[in-house]
C-alpha cells in the first residue's frame, strides 16, 4: 500500500489526526480556461465538509477534478483518499478505489426501476449496503422499489442517487448541489439522511448554493474565490462572521 503522508495539519484537529481524503495544489482547465487554480484542503473521515463559493468560484469544477472525471482536466497536483493516490485514475478507477460522484442532474437511468438503478450499481456481494438497509435509510424508495427512477419526483430521484452511490459501499461522498430545485421539507428529509450516514461513519463533501443551509449541516467549510480557497475552517465560524459570508458569499 502507498502510503503519504499529510500535506498540511488542520489546526482544528490533533496534530497526529491524518486527514482521510487530501487535496494538494490541484490545478485544472477547461480547454484553456485556468479554472481551479492551486487548491488544498483536507477532509478527516466522518466530516461533512461544505465547499462553498459565490458562482463561478470553482467548487462544481474542483468536485469533478477530485471525482477524476476528466472535464476539467487535471494538470497539476495530487489527491488522495485513504492513502490512495486518485490524481492519476480515471473516473471508474477512483470510484473503484471508494469515491463516488452525485452530479447535480442525478443522471438516473431511464427504463430501468429504483431497484434496478440500485442493483446496477451495486457491488457483489454488498459490504456495507444491502438493498435492505438502502430502503430502511430511504423508505420512499422501499414504496417505490418498482417504479421507473425517472418518473420519481426531484426528490425521490435525489434520494436514489444518493442511495446508488453508497450501494457500492464508498468512502468518500461527493454531493453536488443536493438541493437545487427541492422544497424545504424534502431538504429536510435528505439532511436528515446525511446526518444518519455520517454518524455510521460516511465522509461527505457537499457543494450546495444553499449556503446556511450547508453550513448548519457540516462541520468544516471550505470558502473558493475565483479558483483558489479563500478559507479553511469551522463552519460555525463562517456563519459567525457576517463579513466574510457578505464577501464572498453574498448572504
Amino acid at each position: 500500500m502507498t502510503v503519504k503522508p499529510d500535506f498540511t495539519r488542520d489546526a482544528n484537529k490533533a496534530a497526529t489526526a491524518p486527514a482521510y481524503f487530501s487535496v494538494h495544489d490541484i490545478h485544472a482547465y477547461y480547454g484553456e480556461s485556468y479554472i481551479v487554480q492551486g487548491v488544498s484542503f483536507n477532509v478527516h473521515e466522518g466530516e461533512i465538509l461544505a465547499l462553498l463559493g459565490r458562482n463561478g468560484a470553482g467548487k462544481t469544477s474542483t468536485l469533478r477534478a477530485c471525482a477524476r472525471v476528466g472535464d476539467p482536466e487535471l494538470k497539476h497536483g495530487e489527491i488522495w483518499l485513504d492513502h490512495q493516490p486518485l490524481h492519476n485514475m480515471k473516473a471508474h478507477e477512483a470510484a473503484q478505489a471508494g469515491l463516488g460522484l452525485v452530479p447535480e442532474d442525478r443522471r438516473i437511468i431511464a427504463g430501468l426501476t429504483v431497484e434496478e438503478n440500485l442493483k446496477l450499481a451495486q457491488i457483489a456481494p454488498p459490504i456495507g449496503w444491502s438493498l435492505e438497509r438502502l430502503y430502511e435509510l430511504f423508505p420512499r424508495l422501499g414504496e417505490r422499489r418498482k417504479q421507473e427512477g425517472v418518473t420519481l419526483s426531484g426528490g425521490e430521484q435525489q434520494m436514489l442517487a444518493i442511495a446508488r452511490a453508497l450501494a457500492r459501499d464508498v468512502k468518500l461522498l461527493l454531493l453536488d448541489e443536493p438541493y437545487e430545485g427541492l422544497a424545504p421539507v424534502i431538504v429536510d428529509e435528505i439532511e436528515k439522511t446525511l446526518i444518519e450516514i455520517r454518524k455510521l461513519g460516511m465522509t461527505t463533501i457537499l457543494v450546495e448554493q444553499n449556503a446556511v443551509r450547508a453550513l448548519e449541516l457540516s462541520d468544516r467549510a471550505v470558502i473558493l474565490d475565483t479558483g483558489g480557497v479563500v478559507f479553511d475552517g469551522l463552519a460555525s465560524e463562517v456563519l459567525s462572521d457576517e463579513k466574510l459570508r457578505a464577501e464572498y458569499l453574498a448572504i
